[in-house]
């Protein structure tokens, strides 16, 4: 069993549910609180004990390559003016020189496009995927999880999370087999079926252990839902040669990409921070008591 070392984060989606916002500005940018949203993938990956991390880029994508560069003039000024802790800050979060990546995925063709345009960094290792849109929220990152059960069965690994059983249709469900610790076999994977033809209430969360077989199958991958060449179908053919399994998420991951999630997220976020709670919680549940008064007034 190889040790996975590397992790991809696509990055090249173009925001169009955030409109106009994302018009100048990469959805991956867009702040939970005080840090972008790519910032808690990467947290994530590092506390996973990932040691290199490969974006896979679009156009105008490139404030988020200057994001993870060092801004020589930026920590001057705050060396200068003697802002202790945001210049903690900033060094912590600064990756270690060779330990990130970019790579250009030139058209829009799918999150298994995206994946494939890595193969090369990645070489012939065990990788970790992150979908940065999924923001997770827990006492520690999902990919953690992941990656100890990975080192426990080998093979292929996905997080999961429980949804509404009426809610299959909105996801990627797998099928619940025996069980390992703390997870379970996966016996097959069906996107957004209905909730009469659902295997099981699990869905994939956007979070992957996969070995390097998968590049292969995504160079002659056939395009799929909404003419794009998808990650799931070709996690679906390696799983004919290899071992999936699947780590239960215990915390909860939000749709950043999507406008409720990313509202509920920095309301998460924010109540969840010593330094701001208390500013936040009383204007929130004012705001929520007069909406309340409002609506039962209409």
């Amino acid at each position: 069993m190889k040790k996975v070392r590397k992790a991809v984060i696509p990055v090249a989606g173009l925001g169009t549910r955030f409109l106009p916002a994302t018009k100048a500005m990469p959805k991956e940018m867009l702040t939970i609180v005080d840090r972008p949203v790519v910032q808690y993938a990467v947290d994530e990956a590092l506390e996973a004990g990932i040691e290199h991390i490969v974006f896979v880029t679009g156009r105008n994508k490139h404030i988020i390559e200057d994001y993870f560069d060092i801004q020589p003039e930026l920590l001057d000024t705050l060396t200068r003016s003697g802002k202790t802790d945001q210049l903690s800050t900033l060094n912590r979060m600064q990756p270690q020189p060779g330990a990130i990546s970019f790579t250009r995925q030139q058209a829009p063709h799918g999150l298994g496009h995206a994946v494939w345009c890595a193969r090369d960094v990645i070489g012939d290792e065990p990788f970790a995927l992150l979908l940065p849109d999924m923001v997770s929220f827990g006492e520690r990152g999902c990919l953690s999880g992941v990656m100890e059960l990975y080192e426990r069965t080998g093979g292929n690994v996905v997080a999961v999370e429980q949804c509404d059983p009426l809610d299959t249709g909105s996801y990627g469900i797998v099928g619940k087999g025996p069980g390992v610790e703390k997870g379970f076999a996966i016996t097959g994977m069906v996107e957004k079926p209905e909730p009469s033809a659902a295997p099981s209430n699990f869905y994939i969360n956007g979070r992957y252990v996969l070995q390097p077989e998968i590049f292969g199958l995504l160079d002659n991958q056939e395009r799929g839902a909404g003419g794009e060449i998808q990650l799931t179908d070709a996690m679906l053919r390696l799983s004919a040669a290899q071992d999936f399994f699947a780590s239960p998420f215990e915390g909860r991951m939000f749709d950043c990409g999507s406008k409720d999630g990313f509202i509920q997220a920095n309301v998460a976020f924010a109540l969840a921070r010593a330094d701001i709670r208390d500013l936040v919680l009383e204007p929130i549940e004012t705001i929520i008591a007069q909406q309340t008064r409002r609506s039962e007034a209409a």
